[in-house]
Formats: structure tokens, sequence, C-alpha cells
């Protein structure tokens, strides 16, 4: 069979753009490149209360991606939940990440979910109906590993890992270090910006923190700054342009990312495209698969003192920090649209 034309299906919180939103955008973009007719089918997501997320699935499984305007579609791709609910005869999905709250996040302050039995009905029917549109897809690919390793785990279903680049690939550049460490993210409570905050207070008092990304904490993180008295230290930058970013990236000491159980983690990738080490925790989940303890970055347990210990280890030595940037570097550089498409459309035919 051959492909001409595609769909990218994506769920779309009004107002909200993450990893995700990135990740189509681009997928599109380069499938146009590449030659593919190529568009992308949003429908607006809300995940509250609970019960809303039956009406999501149902909104996208009446929704027959076959055709437009009379002219046949070739292959649909289903991203986030509940994307590939949706119905075509050529379906492959590239799961950035299902709906977290049921999963592995259930019970935890990361998940509305708790183990009520009510919640435990619902939880086991979404699974249930995630399990079945996901054995849909003609074939199953993941945005990281550990993507495909929860998939095993909670639907019994196998994977491919394929990753992508970060949508600033081929931007980002490396200048000498400045006195900074840098945070870049949403500042939202899985992405634990508290985490860094707090260690700041276990490092020496030349060091600075750069917070970049907005989100609903930010308030709490400033004070928590004030409290533990590193504010001083501590600059949120808010929400800023590209070129910033990549400015802020080029010249960082080094790159602190210790989500919890991230899936992929474009911070990752971007920081050592910037030739920069990167500091993370033994729980972080994606970046895991990318950061090398001691090679390409610091791998810390998830408390303050221990994560402050990890960023010091990183900077104390530039010969060092600089070795960690380059091995990052190298062994991401190879990741491209190209092959990544390639094996998207391949699967498809």
């Amino acid at each position: 069979m051959t492909i001409k034309t595609v769909v990218v299906c994506a769920t779309q919180v009004p107002f909200v753009h993450g990893g995700a939103e990135l990740h189509v955008r681009c997928l599109v973009e380069n499938l146009r490149r590449r030659g593919y007719r190529a568009e992308c089918a949003s429908v607006p997501f809300k995940w509250y209360p609970k019960d809303e997320l039956l009406t999501q699935i149902a909104a996208w499984r009446m929704i027959d991606l076959s055709e437009a305007n009379g002219e046949r579609i070739d292959l649909a791709v289903g991203t986030k939940f509940p994307s590939y609910f949706a119905r075509h005869p050529n379906k492959i999905t590239w799961l950035f990440h299902q709906y977290r709250a049921i999963y592995e996040l259930c019970g935890t302050p990361y998940s509305e979910f708790s183990h009520a039995e009510a919640d435990v009905k619902l939880r086991d029917r979404l699974i249930e109906l995630d399990t079945n549109a996901l054995r849909e897809s003609r074939s199953l690919f993941t945005n990281a590993q550990n993507t495909a390793d929860r998939l095993q785990r909670f639907n019994g279903l196998h994977a491919q890992a394929l990753y992508h680049p970060p949508p600033l690939a081929g931007k980002l550049k490396s200048r000498p270090s400045g006195n900074y460490f840098l945070s870049v993210g949403r500042l939202e409570a899985n992405k634990r910006v508290e985490l860094i905050v707090r260690a700041m207070a276990h490092v020496d008092k030349r060091w600075r923190l750069i917070v970049v990304g907005e989100g609903p904490r930010r308030q709490e993180l400033e004070t928590i700054a004030a409290k533990i008295r590193v504010a001083d230290r501590v600059v949120f930058a808010g929400g800023v342009d590209e070129a910033a970013l990549v400015d802020f990236y080029a010249q960082a000491a080094a790159v602190v990312f210790p989500p919890f159980d991230e899936d992929y983690g474009y911070v990752t990738l971007e920081a050592f495209l910037s030739r920069k080490p990167v500091v993370t925790t033994t729980d972080a989940g994606g970046p895991l698969e990318f950061v090398t303890d001691g090679v390409s970055g610091v791998i810390a347990s998830p408390d303050p003192e221990s994560l402050g210990a990890a960023m010091s280890k990183a900077v104390e030595n530039t010969p060092t920090a600089k070795s960690m940037g380059d091995a990052g570097y190298e062994r991401v550089r190879g990741i491209t649209w190209d092959g990544a498409i390639d094996r998207l459309i391949e699967a498809a035919q």
C-alpha cells in the first residue's frame, strides 16, 4: 500500500501546550517536508469530573477518519489518550502517553484516582477500553522505552520505542558555562521543580538556578525559595522565547531534570544537544534511558540533599562537566525525524 495522505490524531487541552503538542506539530511538519499530505485532527480534552473520561473516549470513537472530502486517508496515527480510539482501517499508534492517572500514578499525589471502590471500577473499565482500542493498531510504537514498559505491564501489549528529536534540535549550541543550573518545564507537581529549589540549599552559594517555564505551582515555588533562603539565587524566568531558551541551555553549567517517572522528556535531549551534563534522579523514568551516571550526567536519589550533592558533583570540575556534556551529545545526535518517519511509514505499508 502506498501512503500519500496521513492524519495525525491529537488530544488538546485548550490553552495548554507542552511536549505532546510539540510532538504532534513537529510530526506533521516533517511528514509534509517528506512529501506526504499530512493534517492534524484534534479534539479538545477534559478529564474532570472523572466520568468525563468515558465521554472523551466516546467522542473519539465516533470519528471515522477513513476519508475526508470524498478522498481516502491512507493512514491515521494515534498519539496520546484517547486519540487512538478514532476509527480507521489502517491505524498505527505512536503512544506519547496514556491517561497516567489511571495507571502507575493511581493512589499517588499526582492522580485524582484512589483505590476507593468507585475509582477502581471506573479505572478497570478505562484500562479495558484502552487495551481493546490499542489492539486495533496495525503497529504500536511509543515515544520511549519507559512508555513501552508501562504498556506491557498494565495492558499486556508490546510496543517498540521510537525516539524523535526535540523541537529545538538543529538550533541548540554550546558556549562556555556560566554559574547557573538550568531547569526547564511546566511548573507542575510531577516535574518536581520544588525538589530542585530545595536542593539549592545544599549547593555552594556561588551557584544560581534559572527556572524556565510557567504553571500552577509558580507562586508556591517562589514561597518555598524564600522560606529556605535561596530566593536570591533562584530566578523564575517564566515562559521565554526560543532564542532565549537556546541561550539559557548554551551557557548553563548543567541541566537539572528530576521529574517523576517521565515518559520521554525533551529536556534531556535538549541539554545533551547543547553539550551539557544532566542531573536527574533514580525514579525519573525516561531520562534514565539516556543519562549514564558519571558518564553523561549524575543520577541522585529523589531528595533535596542527594540532588544537591549530585548537582555539585556535576559542575565541580569543568573538564569533567564538558566531557559528560560531550558524551551526552554523542548519545542523542543520531536521533532524527527522517529515521522516525521511515519506521512509521514502513509499519503502515
